[in-house]
């Protein structure tokens, strides 16, 4: 069997190279993946780290500098799994959101992943850990975030912050919606922190782990929590496509 991967806006290849050594270690004999960003340091760094997976046999593996944008080189339904994630479709202007949505369902031909931040998500500044800004403001009304370091540095990010029913929107017609939940709704609220919390309060706190996991998997899906995640997680299928896997994927 053989499987071909697509990541959009891909960093460092963090999760490109996770899904060709989970694809390797699941027995796929041919592996077709590429990724691509915009940034040509994310690029070099994702080469750099993935020299080893890239000269196993049976594994082609590459990384372009492109935006997301344009015209996608692969074929239509030339693609088995394509995923954008760490909130890539955040940054991108609204206008061009359904060109992007319509290359992803061309070039897919079995499932599509994607990532993003909900409206009433927690605050983040994307371009470092959120202790490392000195002050921080999203502007909704132009979505857009500034962002200044505590070395001085100063950033404006384009920032969407989405509805979980704005999100199914860009996708319902090109695909079939699979899965549409919240990630981290709980854990990072309730999970102690050794910056903060005593070592002596943390010690035994695998049962509330435990019940943390279980009330995420209760609300992940509710309207009245979703968009309140850190991310939103959607999960869709190509409706024309080829099983995952098949003989003679690109």
């Amino acid at each position: 069997m053989s499987i071909a991967i697509l990541d959009a806006g891909c960093g460092p290849g963090t999760w490109l190279r996770r899904l060709v050594t989970r694809a390797r270690a699941l027995g796929f004999a041919g592996i077709n993946a590429r990724g691509f960003d915009i940034a040509e340091a994310q690029i070099e760094r994702a080469r750099y780290l993935s020299r080893s997976l890239a000269g196993l046999q049976g594994v082609q593996l590459e990384f372009n500098v492109a935006d997301l944008t344009g015209r996608l080189p692969e074929a239509d339904r030339s693609v088995d799994l394509t995923i954008c994630l760490y909130s890539v479709l955040s940054h991108l202007p609204v206008i061009e959101l359904p060109k992007v949505s319509a290359e992803f369902a061309r070039v897919t031909a079995g499932y599509f992943f994607t990532t993003v931040r909900p409206i009433g998500s927690p605050p983040s500044i994307f371009v470092d850990s959120i202790e490392k800004a000195q002050r921080f403001k999203h502007d909704s009304s132009r979505e857009s975030c500034q962002i200044e370091l505590s070395d001085g540095r100063r950033f404006t990010l384009n920032i969407h912050l989405f509805a979980a029913s704005e999100l199914r929107a860009y996708f319902a017609d090109r695909f079939d919606i699979e899965m549409l939940r919240g990630l981290d709704l709980f854990h990072s609220r309730f999970s102690p922190d050794l910056r903060w919390n005593s070592a002596s309060s943390i010690v035994g706190n695998d049962r509330l782990a435990i019940e943390l996991s279980q009330i995420e998997e209760i609300y992940a899906a509710s309207p009245r929590f979703i968009e309140h995640a850190a991310h939103l997680l959607l999960m869709a299928r190509a409706r024309t496509g080829r099983k995952l896997g098949s003989k003679g994927a690109a």
